[in-house]
């Protein structure tokens, strides 16, 4: 049995913005207020299988919904992540970029970031015993 892709069959209202090659939604599981998902229309897995067109068009979607999060929220940082490939995490095999506002406070020591995948990794600050 073939699943359908989630993104592919999205909701026309679930989109906030778009573009020729891509739209932009907010996530439907936030790990923040304001999570938001950048995506090529075109049905993709990669980031590395894109053309640069697509490419471009996602890095213009990132900015315009990081500027319209930063109006209505104001966080005080970003991240920006893919998960690419099934070792990496990727859940929906359709390409999609998380923009995910961070808020002072939302975490006790946010330091590390994304490198907190490998918490054992995390911490290259500090000293080793």
């Amino acid at each position: 049995m073939t699943v359908a892709c989630p993104f592919c069959t999205l909701p026309s209202e679930r989109i906030v913005g778009e573009n020729s090659h891509a739209f932009w939604i907010y996530d439907g599981f936030p790990v923040s207020p304001k999570h938001a998902l950048i995506i090529p229309k075109r049905h993709v897995p990669s980031l590395f299988e894109t053309a640069d067109d697509e490419r471009a068009a996602l890095w213009q979607l990132l900015f315009i919904a990081k500027q319209v999060i930063g109006q209505s929220k104001a966080p005080d940082g970003f991240n920006i992540g893919i998960n690419d490939g099934y070792a990496a995490g990727q859940t929906v095999p359709h390409l999609h970029i998380h923009l995910i506002p961070r808020y002072g406070g939302d975490q006790d020591d946010p330091r590390g970031g994304i490198r907190k995948i490998f918490p054992e990794k995390a911490d290259y600050w500090s000293p080793v015993d």
